[in-house]
């Protein structure tokens, strides 16, 4: 296992980079710790396997430094860095046995014949593959596949960290929820550094323990599931993490309120003077479940008018209009909502604040 560092790492396809824009990855700086389980999260494009590459030694970066416990690996292939790493699809030797498949590390690295056995059988044991040991790859389910080739990373004690590149994406739903409660329990029964690349939130945040969160080539947060939710650093994180993802409204602010066209919302004093001292473009941002749809008016609450309501069986998703802008509230089942006109309540605790896209804090 290692402790991996990116200094400032930066990776154009292109060969003579001109401007910021040319770059498929601008100024990473990161560090993973020995034994953590990291996510890697953001849409397509963002540039989220590109780093993994990196990491793994499959792409040279245009600029920077990549070290493994404090030794220079930037130009090391990967097979001097001692990763094992997992691809969205399986990448077996079909016409092998299954014992074969996770021996096949060790045999090209001399290891005993007695060494290779007992190995073997400690990561079948894990990843429940005893049963189906001497049966050849090819006649697989896809998830057990996908746990073989899990097992050709498992089975080397030497490994610096395992990276997966969207490892669940081709296993049908009820699969993936079994390999995913997999491999946390692998990682908390072996400490390995596991490093996973997914555009599924719901992996990310029930996987890992610190989520990086990709956009445009950028990390633009790294925290813990519960920080990105309740403090998104970037208007991007507040939007693609959630169901439906974060309201955002543009306002000025005021005294000790912030104002959305004609409607007022009270802040939190602190919030209120750090809205007033930002510079650039003012957002009003707050999560759909803790927006309160009221019938009736209340102190600090704004006039809406519903739109619709999407019914999601323990919850439902309301729609509505606040002076001009479209927002979407959760409330519980059974709470009564408004046919047309209502009242929103934004509880201050859970109000933010974003300048120019980013989180005001102070």
């Amino acid at each position: 296992m290692a402790r991996i560092e990116l200094n400032e790492v930066s990776h154009s396809y292109l060969r003579h980079p001109a401007s910021r824009s040319d770059y498929a990855l601008k100024q990473i700086q990161s560090t993973w710790e020995d034994g953590g389980a990291y996510a890697l999260l953001g849409p397509s494009g963002c540039g989220k396997t590109t780093l993994l590459n990196i990491i793994s030694g499959l792409v040279a970066p245009t600029r920077g430094m990549v070290t493994f416990d404090g030794r220079n690996v930037t130009a090391l292939p990967p097979e001097k860095r001692n990763i094992a790493q997992v691809f969205q699809f399986p990448v077996l030797y079909d016409t092998m046995t299954v014992f074969d498949n996770l021996a096949f590390p060790l045999k090209n690295r001399g290891v005993s014949s007695v060494e290779v056995k007992k190995r073997v059988h400690e990561v079948a044991e894990i990843l429940d593959l005893g049963a189906v040991l001497n049966k050849r790859a090819a006649g697989l389910a896809a998830d057990a596949k996908q746990k073989v080739s899990l097992g050709r990373g498992l089975v080397r004690e030497d490994v610096a960290a395992i990276l997966f590149d969207e490892p669940l994406t081709v296993i049908d739903p009820y699969l993936k929820w079994n390999l995913r409660q997999k491999l946390k329990q692998i990682h908390e029964q072996l400490k390995l550094t596991f490093i996973y690349v997914t555009h599924d939130q719901m992996e990310a945040l029930t996987f890992a323990e610190r989520v990086l969160v990709m956009y445009e080539g950028e990390v633009v947060q790294v925290g813990t599931p519960q920080e990105l939710f309740e403090n998104p650093a970037h208007t991007f994180v507040g939007y693609f993490i959630g169901s439906p993802g974060m309201n955002f409204l543009p306002c000025t602010v005021e005294g000790r309120t912030a104002r959305v066209d004609g409607a007022v919302i009270p802040l939190q004093d602190e919030l209120a003077a750090l809205g007033r001292k930002a510079e650039g473009k003012l957002q009003l941002g707050i999560r759909p479940m803790y927006l309160e749809v009221r019938a009736d008016a209340a102190e600090g609450a704004a006039p809406a008018q519903v739109v619709a309501v999407e019914d999601q069986g323990s919850a439902r998703i309301v729609t509505l209009k606040l002076a001009g802008n479209t927002v979407r509230a959760r409330v519980r089942e059974g709470q009564n909502v408004p046919e047309s006109d209502a009242w929103l309540v934004f509880p201050q605790k859970w109000v933010r604040l974003f300048a120019d896209g980013r989180l005001i804090v102070g």
